[in-house]
């Protein structure tokens, strides 16, 4: 009986100190499960658009436009339409990513404001215009890419605001009220309060092992709770009064 009552208090006193823990797993499990990641990414307010290729001819007469230029070359060169005009990313050394309008040759990048508010406003759903453009030079819990980047928010009742970096004009993130939300849920489940991404922190690890152990306590207090290890010492005393 000593022996139950000493793991009864370990299961209650650890019980305790991880309520409050295991209420947020318990609340952020079931966020996760009601979300589908691919609306918490805003995957669903991407506008569509008609794939824009960029033909062999065109290609090769900017590249060309390019080296007459004594545009320094690049480990990786990526061709791609950037609003219906065809580009050239260069990018790879220690240098930032270049990027080029291949039909005039003009170098593009760092993009100005004005250029990112419309790249935000074609990849957003809809005919919305941007709110509010700003300029991000450092990472945030939120953003966590390519710097320099533009903040680009609109007012479409889900706070939704998309990250398009400065030197390649690809939008790097997209966010909302909900994301946020998710965010801040994501950093309670794995107690990494601060950048939300950590799941190796020693307060998880520990908070995981005293878990652990008020399940092993209440495995070894389950027959005591069921009453079988009362009916034990009963029909052991029966058998010793025969």
């Amino acid at each position: 009986m000593a022996g139950s009552g000493i793991w009864a208090k370990i299961h209650k006193w650890l019980a305790l100190v991880m309520a409050i823990q295991i209420l947020f797993w318990f609340v952020s499990g079931l966020f996760f499960a009601a979300f589908p990641i691919e609306r918490v990414r805003s995957e669903h307010a991407i506008a569509e658009q008609r794939p824009a290729p960029v033909a062999l001819d065109a290609a090769s007469a900017g590249l060309r436009r390019l080296a007459a230029a004594g545009v320094a070359a690049g480990e990786r060169i990526e061709l791609r339409s950037l609003l219906g005009r065809p580009v050239a990313l260069l990018s790879g050394g220690a240098g930032r990513p270049r990027l080029y309008d291949l039909t005039t040759g003009r170098r593009l990048s760092p993009i100005p404001m004005t250029f990112a508010a419309r790249i935000a406003e074609a990849d957003h759903a809809g005919d919305m215009r941007a709110s509010l453009v700003a300029r991000i030079t450092a990472n945030t819990p939120e953003y966590r890419a390519a710097l320099p980047a533009w903040r680009v928010d609109f007012e479409d009742g889900a706070g939704r605001s998309l990250y398009v970096a400065a030197d390649t004009g690809a939008v790097a993130a997209r966010r909302s009220t909900l994301w946020r939300a998710y965010d801040f849920l994501w950093g309670l489940h794995i107690m990494d309060w601060r950048g939300h991404e950590d799941f190796n922190t020693p307060l998880l690890i520990a908070a995981t092992l005293l878990g652990l152990v008020i399940i092993v306590t209440g495995i070894v207090m389950f027959p005591s709770r069921l009453g079988y290890t009362a009916w034990r010492r009963r029909r052991r005393a029966r058998r010793q009064a025969q």
